[in-house]
């Protein structure tokens, strides 16, 4: 007989009830009695538990009354549905196999634990609740997202994680090399000497795909990169990690305002695919993790976004009525609590557009006031910024000038330059950090506990 799995036993449950099943997985909490037991069992495939049913009938009653939490097992048993409380459906027993063993001193136990301890043993936390609902929600909304992409005829490029461009600022990459850090070849002028290194140059990991997804742009018209992404930051929030994945479409012939309407109507998507595949992990979240999260999200699919330049939103702060931590200024950045009033205000997502120059990149569309450039990013409640994008410099006098004015060394992206020689065309393009989406979807309050293995400052455990 074949195995069949939680989620096909539940999705196809009219078809097994009454039938004889074989299921493979965990054990996740044993209640043995005198003359019966109960498991609380899981494979992993499906949110909803399964409870087992045995008796002393069986003949192995007594070895089976001593399975540890833990212990993997293969039932064979009767599908039905259940009279107890809790559960509509059970499976009773005809036969209960061992397949692997877990020790008593098994950590993870049927109680609640605390998030940070459930860091410390990231290998087993898989097995828990909340990390079941997280990291199936994250499985399912990177789905969505490349099926977003694919369906508009987006191509799919891998990007170089090691690259010597110098996208978001080389002093948040991290450096590889292949040198003996204990006998660093060194230059006339005490130097080290990176002609000698594995690339003949300084090299490091990407922070960023954007550059070199315009290249393909620039060629395919629409693409998108979605992968890993990494930056030096010694950050302790709990919205930073030095590690996490990216979402970075890059669009030809596409303005500012035709940016915005595709990161709405893809923000829109990702949202309502994930409640519709996921119910039951909104609700888990909705119910434990933060209230109120699945009207959150309902309300953003239903929401016409907000538009509003930045100088704008500074008028709107500094005539609140608010005290402010941070005050509002219109040659600065908006802070967290900015954020919060902004999205309460408009009761809903909110895109800020045209920032100061001065505090964004070079590759940003500057526009005609010469003072503000084309980027925009989206703010949305609970989370703050969860988008930022802009409209590309097109322009190659320009993009010049911009280079020299923020400092960036223009013989690192000469092949980034030349796309403005060689048939450039208006183009814009987004970023979303892929935690900071499923802390939105989730509810879950630290980046830490998005991330299989996190890496944070001091942190690279397995």
């Amino acid at each position: 007989m074949d195995y069949v799995l939680l989620s096909d036993l539940y999705a196809c449950k009219d078809e097994f009830l009454g039938k004889e099943v074989k299921v493979k997985g965990w054990i996740r909490n044993h209640r043995p009695q005198k003359e019966f037991g109960f498991i609380d069992f899981s494979d992993g495939t499906s949110f909803k538990h399964l409870q087992i049913v045995y008796t002393n009938e069986l003949g192995d009653f007594d070895k089976i009354t001593k399975l540890h939490n833990g212990s993997s097992i293969e039932v064979t048993g009767l599908f039905s549905t259940s009279e107890g409380k809790g559960q509509d459906y059970e499976l009773k027993a005809a036969s209960v196999v061992l397949l692997g063993d877990c020790s008593e001193d098994y950590p993870l136990q049927p109680k609640k634990h605390s998030m940070e301890f459930l860091r410390s043993i990231a290998y087993l936390r898989p097995r828990s609740n909340t990390f079941q609902a997280v990291f199936r929600v994250r499985s399912v909304a990177a789905y969505a997202i490349h099926k977003y992409f694919q369906e508009r005829n987006y191509i799919y490029v891998h990007t170089p994680l090691l690259t010597t461009a110098d996208c978001e600022g080389s002093d948040q990459m991290f450096k590889v090399s292949t040198f003996d850090f204990d006998n660093l070849p060194k230059t006339e002028d005490g130097k080290v000497d990176f002609s000698k290194d594995l690339f003949n140059k300084k090299t490091f990991i990407t922070g960023s795909g954007q550059l070199h997804g315009e290249t393909f742009a620039l060629a395919f018209s629409k693409i998108y990169t979605f992968g890993p992404t990494f930056r030096t930051e010694n950050s302790n929030t709990k919205t930073h990690a030095n590690e996490f994945w990216m979402i970075e479409p890059e669009i030809a012939f596409a303005d500012i305002n035709d940016l915005m309407d595709i990161e709405e109507d893809f923000l829109k998507y990702i949202v309502k695919y994930v409640l519709e595949n996921c119910p039951d992990e909104i609700n888990f979240f909705d119910k434990f993790v933060e209230p109120g999260l699945k009207e959150k999200l309902e309300k953003v699919i239903n929401s016409k976004f907000v538009r509003i330049d930045h100088k704008d939103v500074i008028d709107l702060l500094k005539n609140s009525g608010e005290k402010w931590e941070f005050t509002p200024d219109y040659d600065d950045d908006i802070a967290k609590e900015h954020e919060k009033w902004l999205t309460a205000h408009f009761n809903g997502p909110v895109f800020v557009k045209n920032w100061p120059k001065d505090i964004k990149a070079y590759y940003m569309k500057l526009n005609e006031d010469g003072k503000t450039v084309a980027g925009v990013d989206l703010e949305v409640p609970g989370a703050g910024e969860l988008i930022g994008g802009s409209q590309r410099e097109e322009k190659l006098d320009v993009l010049l000038e911009r280079m020299k004015e923020t400092g960036t060394d223009e013989s690192l992206i000469d092949w980034y330059i030349n796309l403005r020689r060689f048939g450039g065309c208006v183009h814009s393009g987004f970023g979303m950090g892929f935690e900071r989406l499923i802390m939105y979807l989730t509810g879950i309050e630290n980046i830490r506990d998005v991330i299989p293995y996190p890496r944070t400052p001091g942190n690279c455990l397995y």
